[in-house]
């Protein structure tokens, strides 16, 4: 799940960003794009089950984003959760095989099932 967090990229001429407007020369289009960040937006509020994947060297988005989002929802959130981040240290984007791909979907359904039972039993 890629996260950028727009103030970083704001004034550079970023793929995507100029699609939503030039921060730098309207107020309204950075608004626009801080609407967008993740990272801006999390609340002091109730979260749902968060697993949040990534890749270590995946170029579009460096590996401290996502970690620094999740430790900003662990830091504000007032409940809910869990919230968790798996970084995968082999890949860049993903899973780069068939067998890895089904390795990320295996993580994904055991998540989801954990969190069911966890709420089952509460």
């Amino acid at each position: 799940m890629p996260q950028h967090h727009a103030r970083r990229h704001a004034d550079a001429d970023v793929a995507g960003m100029t699609k939503r407007g030039n921060p730098i020369k309207s107020e309204n289009d950075i608004r626009t794009i801080l609407s967008c960040s993740a990272h801006d937006n999390v609340a002091a509020k109730d979260y749902p089950a968060i697993l949040a994947m990534r890749g270590l060297t995946d170029p579009r988005v460096t590996y401290w984003e996502p970690a620094r989002w999740i430790a900003r929802l662990r830091a504000t959130m007032k409940g809910g959760g869990p919230v968790l981040l798996r970084t995968n240290m082999g890949a860049h984007g993903g899973a780069s095989s068939r067998f890895d791909r089904l390795h990320e979907v295996a993580i994904v359904y055991t998540f989801a099932w954990a969190v069911w039972m966890a709420e089952a039993a509460a």
